[in-house]
């Protein structure tokens, strides 16, 4: 029986979304906020142009890329690119995990749009070298689900003729996103910055714009997916001019978020800091004989939605059920123990952990954590066992 560890970690959240928030973080931090007061007057505006900026900052998004901020979150920002953007050429539709899925689902069941689909299973990673250049690419940067990312942009062609549709919700503030070579990318704030939910992030390179300026979808486009006006691109959306009413408290909160993401030394800091988390749980894996990465290659293992399988052959051994009711049992116990919240896998996937290892998540912490993770399992296999 493994003995109950000593130490606990000092924050216990490791949810993959919301995520912890920034360390030192209070309600204190709120309190600038532009409140009572409309978003559309000029120190609201200011404010979102502020974020737009600091956003272009710390993520080094070059000064032609288009920065707005939309409804809906990372979905949100997803489909109003797909809706808008896609049916020019022909699509290529990569994905890996649910959220990937969810956009074949959209593409081809929706919009009905002819796609070529590419997938692999959990834990794997599709052959990037089967994306065709000359098609529309729309794919997920780091599978939230299934803690596989994209090792690197070799596969996308400089002088491609498509657009490159990059979901990057927990990629963005944790990998470097090469902006060269990627024309939509999307993210929320509830991810690696750890800040409020409901809103997202959509960036448009130059390529992007002009295929917005010079193509109409052929189905209908709500108010809220609409980018243009007139054949040109709706400019106010990426100075601060929301198509929605935004949180203004959420607004602030993410200013803070990026604030502190300068403090702690930018984009290379944040890359830091959550390489060092996956660096922790990669030691202890090593030494571990119940549990291994989802990720089968390790270059593609994730530094924020950390995804762990259990491989401990008694377990392996059970049924389908069996194993499902065990994993499940183990952030329960964890809970119950005021040590982690929030870390059983996705509810699509195998059996097993997601740890979130994003930059707002102290690395003593997810050390402090894992032994728990090792005497949960100790007790649930035990009881399993009687």
């Amino acid at each position: 029986m493994t003995t109950t560890p000593v130490v606990r970690p000092n924050v216990p959240y490791f949810s993959s979304g919301p995520c912890a928030k920034r360390p030192g973080w209070t309600v204190e931090a709120l309190k600038d906020a532009v409140l009572g007061q409309s978003h559309r007057g000029k120190p609201g505006k200011a404010r979102l142009a502020e974020v737009i900026d600091l956003t272009r900052e710390v993520l080094n998004v070059p000064a032609d890329y288009k920065i707005g901020i939309v409804p809906a979150s990372d979905t949100g920002a997803v489909e109003m690119i797909l809706w808008s953007a896609l049916g020019a050429r022909p699509v290529d539709m990569v994905a890996w995990e649910s959220f990937g899925s969810e956009w074949v689902t959209d593409v081809v069941k929706q919009l009905k749009i002819e796609a070529r689909t590419l997938k692999a299973g959990y834990g794997e990673i599709v052959d990037l070298a089967q994306v065709n250049p000359d098609h529309d690419v729309v794919f997920t940067w780091n599978g939230t689900t299934s803690g596989v990312r994209v090792p690197n942009a070799d596969w996308i062609a400089a002088d491609r003729k498509g657009l490159t549709i990059c979901d990057a919700t927990s990629a963005a503030f944790a990998m470097d996103l090469p902006w060269d070579k990627l024309d939509v990318v999307t993210f929320s704030w509830q991810k690696v910055l750890g800040g409020e939910g409901a809103h997202g992030m959509l960036i448009l390179s130059p390529r992007a714009v002009e295929r917005l300026e010079t193509y109409t979808p052929a189905w209908p486009l709500p108010k809220i997916f609409r980018l243009t006006k007139g054949g040109k691109l709706i400019d106010g959306i990426f100075k601060g001019e929301t198509i929605n009413t935004p949180s203004m408290l959420c607004v602030e909160d993410y200013r803070d978020s990026l604030l502190w993401a300068k403090s702690v030394g930018g984009l290379k800091g944040l890359i830091g800091r959550s390489e060092a988390n996956l660096a922790a749980v990669a030691k202890w894996v090593d030494a571990s004989a119940n549990f291994d990465f989802l990720a089968v290659k390790p270059e593609t293992r994730s530094c924020t939605s950390i995804c762990l399988k259990i491989v401990d052959p008694w377990f392996t051994a059970l049924s389908p059920e069996a194993q499902a009711d065990v994993a499940k049992k183990i952030p329960g116990l964890l809970e119950k123990e005021k040590v982690a919240y929030d870390i059983g896998a996705y509810r699509d996937a195998p059996p097993g952990l997601r740890i979130w290892g994003g930059a707002t998540v102290e690395t003593s912490d997810l050390e402090a954590l894992l032994p728990w993770i090792e005497w949960a399992y100790a007790q649930v296999k035990a009881a399993a066992s009687a």
